[in-house]
């Protein structure tokens, strides 16, 4: 028994020494691996510096010092082989060996460290394949800074591109002022430095970056962060595509398209310059026609390329003037407070569908002339405001920088980059859209330091005037620019005042533009029509006072938008008297107009008189057409643009004095004016008579400038038109008596509130 006891004890004792000697090795052991461990994370503290040398050091410690599990798994299970065969115990040293939670961290931590350094590795390898993608030059930027390069759309915004191979989207953009740009949108969850843009070197304040993530139809904007602090989220101003509003975020688009309007582009080339009839229809794309069946929406760009054409084919009229289709973010602006300068509206479709609507247009043959707003931009967040923290578009003074009446902010044209912005934007829709013209919108308010501000708001020039010398420069420069690169197209100016030589060449002292519209007569005759025709004797000279000066100008007479709006009434309520006589009103203005000399525009509407005031949240009256009096009206004005057009005498000498002869103005009493309007070939000219009262004259004698037969080619009084029927012989001879300083005249009947057009008759060889 005690020998067995002494056995036990020894036994025990073995136990007791084998197993301290074990737990002592396997603490030792899990002592060596946290010791390991937390060398290696003060090796990365002391050398986590993102180069690629530390990184790859970092990635070979991490690998080295932490085995995956299943390497553990396998020495232990040779320790179980060697050195045990109790499984508890290898059990438990297994526990030991591997980390305990707080050490499991650590490791974590580690590994997550070194897969972030593999990443940022990848990027900076990718980041330098990519860092030398540009699409500018040195030359770029010197025209740039010079304010002389016109084609910045080539160059800035987004782009599609092919770079080392990997197919991406390159964006440049122009912030100065920033010390911080970086490109968000839905390829990078809308992360502000997911995509930093990268300063160019060269003190041009451009930002570029190449990012393989962004395609076609991605959505984007600029984070841009300014050296005072201002940060915001921009469009881009040259994307050629936007979000539809009210959403405000860019679209990284194209401009490919295949166009069919070769035969217009040559005959347009072959053109230029010659005497030309220019009747402009002018509207606005979201109001002309509306769905019905679909929420009453506009019609899109597509749908308008199927009706536009053959209705203006058919009334005859050259061009269409579209109020202004570039991006903008309030449809109440009627396009005139604009965000996205290069890119045509997405509320009727994307910029290849307005492509296919001019090239309908074009193969239909009419011209197209685009609204241009460079006077001005609103104050929208994502537009060009405050762009990049400072005053970058607009005028820093707000005396010259904000336009008090449309409560936006004015381009300031003595900067360099702006003006290139502005010619480049021009240049644009010349080239990529085919455009046939450009309308520039309210360039009074550009030509003038004062206008629309009192006493005190603004500063005089160096010269102590209040010209805007700098924004005269501008428009001098546009013209000259727009007619060096394209000499057959035609630039208009909404210009209000007296201000001299608008529609003369710059080395004349003129501004450069091809027409002016002619305001002063759009006043003057609407408020003559106005008048109750009792009266009109005593306001003779209120019609003829626009012939003193229609030859100091290439005039465009006008009777636009702005004459329907805002309580002015449509043109048919303008006219007095009950409807028959609002109606013959109607049909002597439009004759009137289109024998005065000057080009013709004629707002949407106004050709089947509608009867309500222009509201472009809604639809033109087109059942007015189906009654036989606004049908009248349609067929007049087909009339007169056919006649327009194929009348020499009435287009061929429309800026020259010797195209139009009074022949009898004096007739106050009477309330009626006749004048002759000629062409190259004296068998062209044509007689107008306006009786502008309801009385039918008889037995009216007018002098005529040759003896022979003349005959009545118009006479708005016609039953087709919605007229009394009254007319002359289809001949009448002329008699060798003379009136009004010629020779010969002829005896004719004006009908009541009417105008007649006549014509010698050519003797039959």
């Amino acid at each position: 028994m005690a020998a067995a006891k002494k056995r036990e004890s020894l036994s025990k004792e073995k136990a007791t020494r084998e197993g301290k000697t074990e737990e002592s090795a396997t603490s030792s052991f899990s002592e060596d691996l946290k010791n390991q461990a937390l060398e290696a994370a003060r090796q990365l503290a002391d050398k986590f510096v993102p180069d690629e040398e530390t990184r790859s050091e970092i990635s070979r410690i991490a690998m080295e010092i932490l085995p995956d599990k299943e390497e553990v798994d396998k020495s232990l299970s040779k320790i179980q082989k060697d050195f045990s065969p109790e499984i508890e115990l290898v059990k438990k040293l297994k526990d030991k060996i591997i980390p305990e939670e707080e050490l499991r961290d650590k490791v974590d931590k580690i590994k997550t460290a070194a897969k972030n350094i593999k990443n940022a590795k990848d990027e900076k390898a990718e980041e330098k394949k990519f860092k030398d993608t540009s699409l500018i030059s040195d030359y770029d930027i010197h025209l740039f800074k010079e304010g002389k390069h016109f084609h910045l759309y080539k160059k800035f915004g987004s782009h599609l591109m092919t770079q080392n191979g990997v197919k991406g989207v390159y964006f440049a953009l122009w912030a100065p002022n920033a010390k911080q740009v970086s490109v968000i949108g839905d390829f990078n969850e809308w992360k502000k430095m997911a995509h930093p843009m990268k300063s160019r070197p060269d003190e041009s304040g451009i930002w570029e970056v190449f990012i393989p993530e962004a395609k076609k139809g991605s959505l984007y904007k600029y984070f841009l962060r300014s050296t005072n602090g201002y940060e915001a989220e921009k469009g881009d101003p040259f994307a050629f595509m936007w979000e539809t509003p009210p959403k405000t975020a860019s679209v990284v688009w194209d401009l490919d398209s295949k166009w069919n309007d070769g035969e217009w582009m040559k005959d347009r080339k072959e053109k230029a310059g010659k005497p030309a009839p220019v009747s402009v229809y002018e509207m606005h794309i979201g109001s002309w026609k509306r769905v019905p069946e679909d929420g009453f929406r506009s019609l899109s760009y597509r749908e308008m390329a199927k009706e536009l054409p053959g209705y203006l084919k058919e009334m005859g009229f050259t061009h269409v003037e579209f109020m202004p289709v570039m991006e903008h973010p309030f449809f109440g602006s009627w396009g005139y407070q604009i965000t996205g300068y290069f890119a045509p509206s997405s509320r009727f479709g994307n910029p290849q569908d307005f492509m296919f609507l001019i090239d309908a247009l074009h193969q239909a043959g009419i011209g197209i002339i685009l609204d241009w707003v460079p006077s001005h931009f609103p104050s929208d967040l994502h537009g060009l405001h405050y762009f990049d923290g400072t005053y970058l578009y607009e005028h820093e003074d707000p005396q010259k920088g904000f336009h008090p009446d449309w409560q936006s902010y004015i381009f300031n044209y003595g900067r360099n980059e702006v003006r290139s912005f502005l010619i480049s934007n021009a240049l644009f829709w010349l080239e990529k859209f085919h455009a046939d013209g450009l309308r520039v919108d309210a360039v009074a308010s550009m030509l003038y330091l004062d206008y629309s501000r009192k006493h005190g708001e603004w500063e005089p020039n160096k010269h102590g005037g209040n010209e805007n010398l700098e924004a005269i420069s501008f428009l001098k420069e546009f013209n000259e620019v727009v007619y060096a690169e394209f000499p057959d197209v035609i630039t208009i100016a909404e210009e209000s005042t007296a201000w001299p030589n608008v529609s003369k060449p710059t080395y004349m002292g003129g501004l450069g533009f091809g027409m002016k519209w002619m305001m002063g007569w759009m006043h003057d005759t609407l408020e003559y029509f106005k008048k109750d025709p009792i009266h009109r004797k005593h306001h003779q000279n209120t019609i003829t006072f626009s012939t003193t000066y229609a030859f100091s100008e290439n005039f465009m007479l006008p009777l636009s938008h702005d004459e329907v709006v805002y309580g002015k009434q449509a043109l048919l309520n303008k006219m007095p008297g009950d409807n028959w006589n609002k109606f013959a009103n109607l049909r002597a203005l439009y004759s009137y107009m289109y024998a005065h000399s000057g080009t013709k525009l004629l707002f949407m509407g106004a050709e089947f008189a509608q009867i309500e005031e222009w509201d472009h949240d809604s639809s033109l009256d087109w059942h007015l057409t189906e009654q036989n009096s606004h049908k009248g009206i349609q067929q007049l004005i087909s009339r007169l643009n056919e006649l327009y057009k194929t009348e020499p005498a009435l287009y061929e000498k429309s800026f020259e004095h010797d195209g139009f002869e009074w022949v009898d103005f004096n007739d106050t009493g009477n309330s009626v004016i006749s004048f002759l309007r000629k062409g190259n070939n004296h068998l062209d000219t044509i007689l107008v008579v306006a009786n502008l009262t309801p009385v039918t004259r008889e037995n009216y004698r007018i002098g005529v400038p040759e003896a022979g037969n003349w005959k009545e080619i118009f006479n708005s009084d016609n039953e087709k038109y919605g007229g009394s029927g009254v007319r002359n012989e289809e001949v009448f001879h002329s008699q060798k008596l003379p009136l009004h300083n010629k020779n010969n005249s002829v005896e004719i009947t004006l009908p009541p509130m009417a105008v007649l057009y006549l014509k010698k008759k050519a003797i039959p060889l």
